[in-house]
């Protein structure tokens, strides 16, 4: 009786083309690793900013290519950014962009001490300044603005308008639903 040869476990390279790097991840096959997800530490390449990217791993004939799904900021960093005296202001919300349904969940911290309608002012003006940013873009080059600071620094001068801001972040970003393309 003929014992069945055992599969052996390979490394497998994974390109990650939003942050221009590559990867391994182990398998049997190439084709296995279809549908897996990777956690990138951004930390060293943001210099310090501590980011996680999540990314979607999608095998195209013999190569293996990875897709942005979510960013997020580490907790951590946020609580190192706050300071005594300050205010802080959250929000959430889902949205639209050109090709996908987004979640985005922006952080904003204030220089002083702030009234609740000046909170309330600054989470309306940066909900209202998000969702007209991403309407008409694509969702890869969103993760692109939003991990070498394009969409931030913009918001953060916008947002000086109705209060000075020492932090302006997007806190998570992530892709909820694909929309399919309507081609006619």
């Amino acid at each position: 009786m003929a014992k069945p040869t055992k599969k052996k476990k390979r490394f497998f390279d994974v390109d990650m083309p939003i942050i221009g790097k590559e990867t391994q991840l182990m398998g049997y096959e190439l084709k296995d690793l279809a549908g897996r997800f990777i956690q990138y530490d951004l930390t060293r390449v943001l210099r310090g900013k501590s980011m996680l990217i999540k990314l979607k791993v999608s095998v195209e004939g013999d190569k293996a290519t990875s897709v942005p799904k979510e960013v997020k900021l580490m907790p951590y960093f946020l609580r190192r950014m706050m300071r005594k005296g300050t205010n802080y202001v959250e929000d959430s919300f889902s949205t639209e962009c050109k090709d996908a349904q987004i979640r985005i969940k922006p952080f904003l911290i204030t220089r002083r001490k702030v009234s609740r309608a000046v909170r309330k002012a600054l989470r309306e003006k940066a909900k209202e300044e998000l969702i007209s940013y991403v309407k008409n873009k694509p969702i890869n080059e969103l993760f692109d603005d939003i991990i070498k600071n394009k969409l931030q620094k913009p918001l953060s001068l916008k947002l000086k308008k109705v209060y000075p801001l020492s932090l302006c972040e997007i806190r998570v970003f992530k892709v909820e639903k694909e929309l399919k393309e309507k081609e006619e």
